[in-house]
């Protein structure tokens, strides 16, 4: 990680950001009764918060009692507006256990006015434009040779692995970050719960 001015309040931090994630049939007579009513899919859920597939990724999260950190710095750096338009974007979306790992006091520092161009761009760092599921992940993976890069909307990339089946992102300080929750549908996009936090080029 470069030693400059800007970063040098974060260095130390961020180096504990990572984490080392039908066709119709026709019945026949004998079928049972409850075969004809297919059980119907559970509620999709961060945290245990029921998530509205109707509603947009920044009023889901807001209800994840799993994302609160992550909620604040969105509003603080107004990133949240981003993710109330229609995009489509994925989120990856850090739990409060992944920023809980970093040095404390580091949110407050990124919280003070002077830093908001830093804090900006590590939250459009984990905002990527599309869809991206898991399954299409695994096929860029697998289309790499075992690696993709992942576009985000701040302008540097993710690194895409897999760690056994697990999707695994690298950042550009080498941080890694594992896919816990995925594919967790929103009305403009879909949101991946991550365990670590993913830092860009801060310079």
């Amino acid at each position: 990680m470069r030693s400059t001015a800007l970063i040098l309040p974060f260095a130390a931090a961020f180096a504990l950001a990572g984490c080392s994630s039908s066709g119709d049939h026709a019945e026949t007579p004998s079928a049972k009764p409850a075969a004809r009513h297919a059980k119907s899919a559970p509620a999709p859920t961060i945290g245990g918060a029921v998530v509205d597939p109707a509603g947009t990724i920044a009023a889901n999260v807001a209800k994840a009692p799993n994302l609160t950190t992550l909620v604040s710095l969105l509003r603080a750096a107004g990133v949240d507006q981003t993710l109330t338009g229609p995009g489509p974007y994925t989120l990856f979306a850090p739990t409060n256990d992944a920023f809980s790992r970093l040095q404390p006091g580091t949110v407050d520092t990124l919280l003070k006015p002077e830093n908001k161009a830093s804090l900006v761009k590590l939250l459009t760092y984990v905002v990527v434009p599309g869809r991206v599921t898991i399954a299409g992940l695994k096929q860029q993976v697998a289309a790499g040779g075992g690696s993709a890069r992942l576009a985000t909307i701040e302008g540097d990339a993710l690194t895409v692995t897999l760690t056994g089946d697990i999707v695994t992102l690298t950042d550009t300080n080498g941080n890694h970050s594992y896919v816990t929750t995925g594919d967790v549908p929103q009305a403009n996009g879909l949101v991946q719960v991550v365990n670590g936090v993913l830092i860009p080029d801060l310079a």
